[in-house]
């Protein structure tokens, strides 16, 4: 008999409970994303996980909290993918460009996550739909911080800080949207989204900080 014969099979191994809850995460998400919160099953979890559902249910609790345990591990991963990438040192335009960059890289990198982040769980709505709203939240503070530090730089921090949370409200529902497109055109870079994405909303950001408003027409 060989060693991988005498091996335990996966159900059986003894793993540390968080190497076994990383393990049921990875697959619920899978399932979640591919199925939606309703029509995914607690048995195909089990079966993508290699464990029991009862382990499921001992480790997560039942499939009402494994979804809520789902958003919330994916939305403070995606949050911090994106704080990782600004970097504090250069100017406020080229933090948020490069906070755009590792946002696109995550949702192009963890398909899954997005999905189940930005279209189940809103569509699920109640609870896990205010998960969703409080990650937004951070992101739109995220944001704000650098739009009001590029007025303070340029001498209108009070008007900055009066319309920084709205418009960063904006842009963060700006990129949200680009992101889903872009679930379907895989072959636009990080980049190159995150470019388009400066383009439409800095250079209205920066006028804004200038003085340059505009105004409808009597």
């Amino acid at each position: 008999m060989s060693e991988d014969d005498q091996r335990p099979p996966e159900r059986a191994r003894r793993l540390p409970r968080a190497v076994r809850e990383r393990q049921i995460l990875d697959a619920a998400v899978q399932v979640f994303s591919r199925h939606g919160y309703h029509a995914a099953s607690m048995d195909e979890i089990s079966d993508v996980a290699g464990v029991s559902k009862p382990m499921i249910y001992t480790y997560l609790g039942s499939k009402e909290d494994l979804f809520g345990a789902c958003i919330r591990r994916e939305a403070t991963r995606l949050l911090e993918a994106i704080q990782a990438g600004v970097q504090p040192d250069l100017p406020p335009d080229m933090q948020l460009w490069h906070g755009l960059r590792s946002f696109y890289r995550f949702v192009s990198e963890y398909r899954e996550s997005w999905t189940v982040l930005h279209r189940q769980a809103l569509t699920v709505g109640g609870a896990f739909a205010a998960e969703i709203t409080d990650m937004r939240a951070r992101a739109i503070q995220l944001v704000a911080a650098l739009v009001v530090s590029a007025g303070t730089r340029k001498g209108v921090g009070e008007q900055a800080e009066f319309s920084g949370e709205g418009l960063s409200a904006a842009l963060v529902g700006a990129a949200e949207s680009l992101a889903d497109w872009a679930l379907d055109h895989p072959d636009i870079s990080d980049g190159v989204l995150a470019s388009w994405l400066m383009n439409l909303v800095w250079l209205g950001f920066n006028d804004l900080i200038e003085g340059e408003v505009w105004k409808p027409s009597e």
